[in-house]
């Protein structure tokens, strides 16, 4: 596990600035680790000190989080509070985050057990495309049949693996599940959906397929999965890891708080919701169709950009909930220049890497590069702060021809400079109500 000082250093590179946010998410990482080198008696007594993250949309809220999860393979899911309703009404629960939480962990631990499990599921296929393209001998064949059909099977199996076959056509057997559970009913009805599914006999049946071998391969290579693996084992390990790991990203906060200037503060659609929340952030057990789900020591982290409410606005017992505070900068014209050019899977590389498939060899020069971040801060001052989501709408515009005539640039090298930029955002980013539509 990282300390804390080098957390922030692996987010630095995927994300500019925030220290305070990085800071923050790393030592509450740390925290975890911590708390799990620790005697059982004192571990079940900590919990997790929960965040709250404050700034302007497009700032690296989600993406911090984000990021965090994938580095460490921790089992994370990002909901939008403006989604749920209180118990009672039309609409989501907030119980079914957890659930969602339940299912991330599974799917996580699955795709690691069978990428350690990857020889097995190769081997399981192989041999059943190996039986649909020289069936077995049967029994009491003679020793010379058996001697021949063994240099012929030798002699597919390395044609399989080479790839020569992939276009020929094979006819395989694929179970398939006529009738599929609903993932976002309660537990007690997915179960009682199951057992009926169960009892009328119709859950899966096997189905005959045409298909090239190299879509059989991955046909198979579900069905092998499922043989290979242990179901209940994943399970338990996918409970532990959502129980003691788990992180949910609560976005757009603010939309479920009631403004104190509303008197009445009875919007059962933004109330209601904090109401049921807290539960859940405080600790409580929610069943899951994998079992029952303790929240105590799952990591919280809910943001917003409170434009029109203030974090005081939620309701008392909630805020206590998140202890920890931070609030994030709004992105200046320095910062908008490092996102385009500093981290690892920058925006213009993701451009450069999408028009190389083109045979273009797309550049863009460093003034260039200064004119949309320019560009980018002032129509974020003018109109409405969306920080680096800006420079999506930017660059595309810019773009937009290169794009489009990608053929007649093919082996060019097409270089964009601050003229080039001037000339496509000049006139749009100098009128107010033209950049409003357009940027």
């Amino acid at each position: 596990m990282l300390t804390p000082r080098q957390i922030v250093t692996k987010l630095d590179e995927y994300i500019i600035g925030q220290k305070e946010a990085k800071k923050v998410i790393a030592v509450a990482l740390r925290n975890r680790y911590r708390r799990m080198q620790l005697e059982d008696e004192m571990r079940n007594e900590i919990i997790p000190k929960n965040i709250l993250m404050i700034g302007s949309t497009g700032v690296g809220k989600t993406e911090i989080a984000r990021r965090l999860s994938k580095l460490f393979g921790l089992p994370f899911i990002k909901v939008e509070a403006s989604k749920y309703t209180e118990v009672g009404f039309v609409g989501r629960d907030v119980e079914s985050m957890v659930r969602d939480l339940a299912n991330a962990a599974v799917n996580l631990v699955k795709s690691e057990e069978i990428e350690k499990n990857s020889d097995k599921i190769d081997e399981y296929v192989q041999k059943e495309i190996l039986k649909k393209l020289l069936p077995p001998l049967p029994k009491g064949a003679s020793e010379e049949k058996l001697s021949d059909y063994e240099k012929s099977y030798e002699k597919i199996k390395e044609k399989l693996l080479s790839g020569s076959l992939d276009e020929l056509n094979i006819e395989i057997e694929v179970m398939e599940n006529s009738l599929e559970s609903n993932p976002n009913l309660p537990p007690e009805m997915q179960n009682m959906q199951d057992s009926f599914i169960k009892i009328i006999g119709v859950a899966s049946k096997k189905v005959k397929k045409n298909l090239k071998i190299k879509d059989a391969k991955s046909v198979l290579k579900n069905e092998a999965s499922s043989k290979v693996l242990d179901m209940e084992a994943i399970k338990t390990e996918a409970m532990n890891r959502a129980s003691n790991n788990g992180i949910i990203f609560i976005d757009e906060i603010d939309k479920v708080t009631v403004s104190a200037k509303n008197s009445s503060r009875q919007d059962p659609s933004k109330e209601g919701v904090q109401r049921d929340l807290l539960p859940i952030v405080e600790g409580s057990s929610v069943s899951t169709k994998y079992g029952v789900l303790n929240t105590d020591h799952i990591l919280f982290i809910a943001a917003g950009a409170f434009h029109m409410s203030k974090p005081s606005d939620l309701i008392p017992e909630l805020q206590g909930r998140f202890p920890l505070r931070v609030e994030l900068d709004s992105l200046d014209e320095n910062a908008l220049y490092e996102i385009l050019t500093k981290p690892k899977n920058s925006l213009l590389k993701q451009y450069i890497a999408l028009l190389k498939t083109e045979k273009v060899d797309l550049k863009f020069s460093d003034d260039g590069i200064k004119e949309i971040a320019k560009i980018a801060a002032q129509t974020n001052e003018k109109i409405e702060d969306i920080g680096a989501r800006r420079l999506h709408t930017i660059i595309e515009k810019v773009l937009e021809d290169i794009s489009f005539e990608s053929d007649s640039y093919a082996g060019k090298s097409v270089e964009v400079g601050a003229d080039l930029v001037k000339d496509k955002l000049g006139e749009i980013s100098q009128s107010e109500d033209l950049a409003r539509y357009i940027l």
